[in-house]
């Protein structure tokens, strides 16, 4: 198993979102309050989500779609789940 998994939380994961939305929201120099507007979500959200890594999904979903992401999370739930590898193979 990856080394980097067994330390891996919940919280931690998180955090990792958190920080690539901000690349992502600094590369396209948008701004938390430009952001906000795009999204519908509001300034102290984005700002604590950036922060903590806390947001709820919905808001999330949001700063997705303003970020043009939704792609990425179409990738999620669009992965097949195999219970054995023979299936996997088939």
């Amino acid at each position: 198993m990856n080394q980097e998994l067994l330390w891996l939380t919940p919280s931690k994961k998180q955090l990792q979102l958190a920080e690539k939305n901000k690349k992502i929201r600094k590369s396209e120099k948008i701004t938390h309050k430009r952001l906000a507007t795009l999204s519908g979500v509001t300034y102290a959200s984005i700002r604590r989500f950036e922060e903590t890594g806390e947001i709820s999904l919905n808001c999330f979903i949001k700063v997705l779609f303003a970020l043009n992401l939704y792609d990425a999370f179409d990738v999620l739930l669009n992965k097949e789940i195999y219970k054995t590898i023979e299936v996997a193979i088939k």
